[in-house]
């Protein structure tokens, strides 16, 4: 029995556009055609499917039950056969990497190394994406990110980056005007700056270090770790640091970990993520061993500055506290 007929494949590009844009204009100028030869396309589609695809509105078009279905087997099928190009193309380190990573980690951690991904793969464009989501490998243009989380995906590639690291910071200034600030239970009579949506990480770092009395969505909130350590440099309380995000502040001093000897390890780590299959490209590969430079680097400057908080380490498992020496 043979492969039933299919639509043509520009009237599915047609859709697939349109129904990412949300409009017509967009998949049009995204072509390079007419918005007519747009409507054209769908229609055309519509009639080989015996269904309609988008409800046209004056100014708008929305997608129907049928078109919601659709769109994300189109969106992965088309997603399948670029990645399938890519492998069977003649191996080569330069092209386009697109990287998804938090904007917090993106911001502290990532930009000031790029000059020397630059220097040293000048043939790679990287293209950087920021979000608080995880990434949908089937359904998004992402090559690989950089994530907190477990390797749980059986598809997907995981190289381990750094372990994630909780402990309090203040600025020096906010340290030699706190009164009391000997312990963790001193805490209570602090501000303490919290960060949603992870409001979870200060209640780990408490329940840790068995601090009952603080609370630390009593504090000022903020929307990101970026404007909460920023608020700690400025002496507005104490912030939750995490590595990696504060090593550049702690070494020159704008900032001071509180309590040296208690942080808290969560089981979550981090990552650089990507697709099985795409882990031997080159370009995917470059960017992978860079990143693992960077960061043994890191642990290279730790010990040179005699960080050997590490071994004092405490990790918070499955509800109870497990002492690592």
């Amino acid at each position: 029995m043979g492969r039933p007929r299919l639509p043509p494949l520009n009237a599915l590009r047609a859709f697939e556009a349109a129904a990412r844009h949300g409009s017509f204009k967009g998949a049009a100028e995204e072509l390079y055609v007419s918005q007519s030869a747009i409507s054209h396309q769908i229609k055309s589609l519509e009639s080989a499917l015996t269904v309609e695809l988008f409800v046209r509105k004056t100014r708008a078009v929305s997608l129907t039950q049928c078109g919601r279905i659709f769109y994300p087997i189109l969106r992965e099928a088309f997603n399948r056969i670029s990645d399938g190009a890519e492998l069977i193309r003649a191996p080569s380190t330069s092209g386009t990497v697109t990287l998804q990573a938090y904007s917090t980690f993106t911001m502290r951690w990532l930009v000031p190394r790029l000059p020397r991904f630059q220097q040293a793969h000048p043939d790679i464009l990287l293209r950087l994406h920021t979000s608080q989501e995880d990434v949908d490998f089937d359904r998004s243009d992402v090559d690989a990110c950089i994530m907190i989380g477990q390797p749980t995906h059986p598809d997907l590639h995981y190289a381990h980056l750094f372990a994630c690291e909780l402990f309090p910071v203040c600025s020096p200034a906010f340290l030699a005007g706190a009164k009391a600030l000997g312990s963790p239970n001193d805490l209570f009579k602090q501000v303490l700056l919290q960060v949603h949506p992870s409001a979870y990480d200060w209640w780990v770092w408490l329940e840790a270090n068995g601090v009952r009395n603080a609370n630390p969505d009593a504090g000022l909130t903020f929307d990101s770790f970026d404007l909460s350590l920023f608020a700690a440099l400025q002496g507005m309380g104490v912030a939750l640091g995490e590595q990696p995000y504060v090593s550049r502040e702690l070494r020159s001093g704008l900032l001071v970990e509180l309590f040296p000897g208690r942080r808290v390890r969560n089981p979550n780590e981090w990552y650089f993520v990507c697709r099985k299959e795409k882990k031997d490209q080159l370009k995917i590969d470059a960017v992978r061993q860079w990143l693992l430079a960077e960061v043994a680097a890191d642990q290279d400057l730790e010990i040179e500055h005699g960080d050997d908080s590490k071994g004092r380490l405490a990790v918070l498992q499955v509800g109870r506290l497990i002492s690592r020496e």
